[in-house]
């Protein structure tokens, strides 16, 4: 295809307007390796890495160019060629992708030292003095994105199987790893809302990475690994579905038939998991949402969208739905609701200056509309845009919203 159609929706394209920080461009590219005309070189690796990987161009094609694995596949072949290699690069990948994510008690650890950390507010009294100042400049910008680490881990806060009074549906939780570690209350809140909503629901002990870190960063190896290890933690055959409550692991989750698809002892498990992987909002959509009898609370709110949620899943008015059931809430739509908001994984580390500028638009839209409460469903949306409205605007979910009002209903919380 070479319609330009994905153009204009492509941040990075519409920063710079050169042909090859556009889908087309980095397409052609990727066409000019696969064809021996191209060697695989830094330059090559620079770009791809420049990509957001939004998906935002899937949405626009009208082929139904399946970006996504292209994207995939070109940042696996840089990793491969080894032409990014770098000391530095080298030692936080190495300790991220092959140490903290994938072994779950290690980044539990990691999070548990973090909380303290936090806790005694050791963070806060080296802010005043400026200790960070002392810092590398990368480090020194990431200190204040860290993201504030949970009272209490998902297992903590969820039973292994949880029964609703009135059984409709028997599906399987996912708790992600980051959500576990800073939004094990939104895990609950999901699972407060499918109990709500007729659904027994069983969430395996210390569950592991979903791997979506992994391959969009060239890790295929790894990412099939964990993708096996997803698999063999539920037993498929006995649930309904299995519920995903962040946009960007869902998208993800749902390719693991692609991932292993040439594994002979996967394959098959892996179409099937592909097929019960649902999406919060989409399962409620699909199983309809019980709209909850509590007083209805005024309260406006707007909504961003998930990249990979509205791209990669295609899930975009499930969200809204589930909102508009809620009594009081009057829904705003946000101008460019569906534009990144420059998280993208981690491209808020790999390229601050592009994420700053898209998250500098996100936080005008937003504030144009006048609302104090933002929804968004992914945890790396979550963060960047709390940490870009700071106090201006509290950032929230709309499953959170929703399990609000199913316990106002109940009589036990009042927002």
């Amino acid at each position: 295809m070479h319609c330009g159609m994905c153009l204009p929706t492509c941040p990075t394209y519409m920063e710079t307007k050169r042909e090859r920080n556009s889908p087309r461009g980095r397409i052609s590219l990727m066409r000019s390796v696969a064809d021996g005309e191209l060697e695989v070189t830094k330059a090559l690796a620079d770009e791809m890495y420049y990509c957001l990987g939004c998906l935002a161009c899937q949405t626009a094609c009208p082929a139904g160019v399946k970006y996504a694995e292209l994207f995939e596949t070109a940042r696996a072949e840089v990793e491969r060629a080894g032409v990014a290699s770098h000391p530095e690069r080298d030692f936080w990948r190495w300790l991220t992708l092959n140490v903290m994510f994938m072994h779950p008690r290690l980044l539990r650890l990691a999070g548990w030292g973090l909380r303290l950390w936090q806790k005694t507010g050791l963070d806060q009294a080296l802010r005043r003095v400026k200790f960070f100042g002392l810092l590398p400049k990368k480090l020194r910008d990431l200190e204040p994105q860290t993201p504030r680490v949970a009272e209490s881990f998902s297992d903590g806060l969820i039973e292994p199987i949880e029964t609703p009074p009135v059984r409709r549906y028997r599906v399987g939780m996912l708790t992600g790893c980051i959500q576990d570690l800073a939004f094990s209350n939104i895990n609950r809140d999901t699972v407060d809302v499918l109990l709500a909503n007729g659904c027994e629901v069983i969430t395996p002990r210390a569950q592991s990475c979903c791997g979506s870190l992994h391959a969009h960063n060239g890790a295929v190896e790894m990412a099939q690994e964990l993708a096996r290890r997803q698999i063999d933690s539920f037993d498929l055959e006995s649930v309904d579905a299995i519920i995903t409550n962040a946009g960007g692991c869902g998208s993800h989750l749902k390719t693991y038939a692609h991932l292993l698809h040439e594994d002979p002892f996967y394959a098959e498990k892996a179409r099937l998991w592909d097929k019960k992987v649902k999406d919060i909002h989409e399962w409620l959509g699909q199983i309809g949402i019980r709209a909850p009898l509590s007083e209805a609370i005024p309260q406006e709110v707007t909504y961003h969208e998930s990249c990979h949620l509205c791209h990669g899943q295609k899930v975009v008015n499930q969200p809204r739905q589930m909102l508009k059931a809620i009594p009081g809430l009057s829904l705003k739509e946000l101008p460019e609701s569906n534009w990144c908001c420059g998280s993208a994984g981690i491209y808020n580390i790999t390229q601050p200056e592009q994420s700053a500028k898209l998250l500098t638009r996100k936080v005008k839209n937003i504030e144009a509309t006048g609302v104090t409460v933002v929804a968004t469903s992914n945890p790396g949306c979550h963060l960047q845009i709390a940490n870009g409205l700071g106090d201006a605007a509290r950032v929230t979910q709309p499953v959170t919203l929703l399990a609000s009002a199913y316990r106002r209903e109940q009589g036990n919380l009042t927002l």
